[in-house]
């Protein structure tokens, strides 16, 4: 249905969604069972793990060959191109729980204007957990919290139609594997034989940015594992500090390692709610 939806609305087809991991394999396996016409996208954050860019253009280079539309869309930020490393500086502070604005210039400005499928599932998250099958990304959380889950399947046809208006606005999600559980996801790929992301062998059972703020104590065996990357988001604390005084900006570190041993140890939101204060509104 959403394919239908997509294509009638948008004039395009449905797109599915891929980060290399586990729920995205699962995803993609059930796009290409369906037989319907459909779009692989990637959002390339630049701090996922090696073994994950890997992964991911090893996939992409299978769909290719199999003649399906395909594409790892690089970041940019203000026009220009971007990464993790340069948007801290810019952002004056370390991503952190209540801040996270790496999500939504590397990971979520792709697909504008198209009707997506994720691997979104509620056993994911806890705050995933009030989604519906159907979403409808609005333009403010306000406004995104007004039409969350407008769309069930056993909607009626005069909510569907409702809907279908709505989405000529704005980006449309369909999440098929909300209600799976871990263990349904990984029966399927071992029962459908799924290559899935070379972490997961090494005792990870997540892909995602390596020194994400959401995954807490986890961050130091990512770090240990990756040691690169802490050294480049220190640097990028160092880059920001500097950026700070430039601005004439009130800073509680003078190290990049300072500030890198903060982020790490800060699970508290009286913390955050004080780097937040300090830093203001730099959109």
């Amino acid at each position: 249905m959403a394919s239908e939806m997509s294509l009638h609305h948008y004039g395009k087809p449905l797109v599915c969604t891929y980060s290399g991991g586990k729920d995205s394999d699962v995803i993609l396996e059930l796009f290409k069972r369906s037989e319907i016409p459909f779009e692989v996208h990637n959002s390339h954050t630049t701090a996922d793990a090696p073994q994950t860019v890997q992964h991911i253009r090893k996939v992409f280079r299978a769909l290719e060959m199999q003649g399906i539309p395909c594409e790892i869309e690089k970041p940019t930020y203000k026009g220009k191109r971007t990464s993790m490393w340069e948007l801290i500086p810019q952002k004056l502070m370390p991503p952190t729980r209540l801040v996270r604005y790496c999500c939504s210039v590397l990971k979520e400005t792709g697909c504008k204007n198209r009707y997506i499928g994720t691997g979104v599932r509620w056993d994911e998250s806890i705050a995933r957990s009030d989604r519906g099958e159907f979403e409808r990304l609005g333009k403010t959380k306000k406004e995104t919290e007004k039409f969350d889950a407008v769309m069930l399947m056993n909607d009626n046809t005069a909510s569907r139609r409702m809907t279908e208006l709505c989405m000529r606005k704005n980006k449309m999600v369909v999440n098929p594997i909300i209600d799976w559980t871990h263990t349904d996801v990984w029966e399927y790929i071992h029962s459908e034989h799924i290559e899935t992301c070379e972490l997961y062998k090494m005792g990870y059972d997540r892909v995602g940015c390596i020194g994400c703020p959401m995954m807490g104590k986890k961050r130091w065996k990512e770090f240990a594992d990756f040691p690169k990357y802490k050294s480049l988001y220190i640097h990028a604390f160092e880059r920001m500090l500097k950026e700070r005084n430039k601005r004439g900006k009130e800073s509680k570190w003078e190290t990049g390692e300072e500030v890198f041993s903060w982020w790490m140890g800060n699970d508290d939101i009286p913390g955050q709610m004080f780097l937040d204060e300090i830093c203001g509104d730099e959109n």
